[in-house]
């Protein structure tokens, strides 16, 4: 067994126009004051990390790191989240994703398409330079809108949607093979890999690519309610990232999975901070740390009702008490017998 690293903290949610959240130096100072150990980088917020620069320049990367180290901070792996959802995006979304695109790609399915691409890309040589071994990302989704179809899908549909999905990333996959990286896909309503069948249909179409992994994050199964424990047990092998994320879910008479369109805090499944939902973090630490899992707990804050910073500082506590240093003898050593084959024939009534 292995243990896992942490805390971490992802620090998309609470990058902004004001200090410390408005540079990359002072919101490590922010991250590691809290007791933070590693920092998850959005790689799309100019603010914190150029991602051009990045994956050209090698002296650029070390300064991040350095700049990380200096406060005590490991980088635990870049995120392209944005961009990996513009590699597929479905026309009934065009105009509510253009809002992660720059402006000279707007309106402009194709252009934008070709610039995720390429930001993805350099992502995997950014990935490479700074020396890291995951990526995290999304997958982005040409089916979610026949998700729950009605009129019924038609046949060969979601086969094609696949093949497609995996056209677009399978170049991508390979740059990150060539790197050296992992690419993590967080499994998440709304994007075509959201539960553990869409993924295996997506390995199945990249020919079970060894780049294409899993960023584990139970609260999107909570939503969906998956067995978020017994995915583990099946998917361990390719679980290379980890978004340390509570959520619960409270049906009513009057809404459920769906939610009716209501706002965060209305919904019947919603994200909380953590500690604050119903998620089972000690059977998913200790099923983690079975399986071998040594990739680091990233602290991911959303909540409907909690304030970020107090989810922020609360969470470090919460990963620290849930890290678990696996043993190194069984506990029962102190009765153990050492090998004897021949006593062990006479147990076993063999002469």
């Amino acid at each position: 067994m292995k243990q896992i690293k942490g805390p971490a903290i992802f620090l998309a949610q609470f990058a902004g126009n004001e200090s410390p959240f408005n540079n990359f130096t002072e919101i490590c100072q922010w991250a590691s004051n809290l007791g933070f150990k590693g920092i998850q980088i959005p790689s799309w917020d100019g603010r914190l990390f150029d991602l051009l620069k990045a994956a050209d320049s090698q002296v650029y990367c070390d300064e991040i790191t350095g700049i990380a180290a200096e406060h005590g901070l490991v980088i635990t792996e870049l995120s392209t989240h944005l961009q990996g959802q513009l590699v597929a995006v479905n026309p009934a979304y065009d105009e509510m994703f253009d809002s992660f695109a720059p402006d000279e790609v707007k309106k402009n399915p194709a252009a934008r398409t070709q610039w995720a691409i390429n930001q993805m890309m350099a992502a995997a040589k950014a990935s490479q330079r700074l020396g890291l071994q995951s990526h995290a990302s999304f997958s982005g989704a040409l089916l979610w809108h026949t998700m729950y179809p009605w009129p019924q899908r038609p046949q060969g549909l979601v086969e094609q949607g696949f093949k497609e999905l995996a056209a677009r990333w399978l170049p991508i996959l390979n740059a990150f093979d060539d790197a050296g990286v992992d690419v993590c896909y967080e499994l998440h309503p709304g994007e075509d890999l959201h539960d553990g069948v869409t993924f295996e249909r997506f390995l199945e179409a990249t020919g079970n690519h060894p780049r294409a992994n899993i960023l584990y994050d139970p609260s999107h199964f909570v939503l969906q309610q998956l067995d978020y424990l017994a995915f583990i047990d099946i998917y361990h092998e390719r679980i290379k990232a980890f978004h340390v994320k509570d959520a619960e879910f409270n049906p009513s008479g009057r809404s459920g999975v769906y939610g009716g369109y209501q706002s965060w805090i209305d919904r019947p499944g919603r994200f909380r901070s953590l500690g604050d939902g119903q998620v089972d973090f000690n059977g998913i630490f200790s099923k983690l740390t079975q399986h071998g899992f040594d990739g680091w707990a990233v602290i991911e804050w959303e909540c409907c009702i909690k304030h970020p910073l107090d989810g922020a500082r609360e969470g470090v506590d919460f990963v620290n008490k849930h890290l678990i240093r696996p043993t190194e003898r069984a506990f029962d050593d102190f009765a153990g017998m050492g090998a004897d084959e021949v006593l062990n024939n006479k147990i076993l009534g063999i002469k």
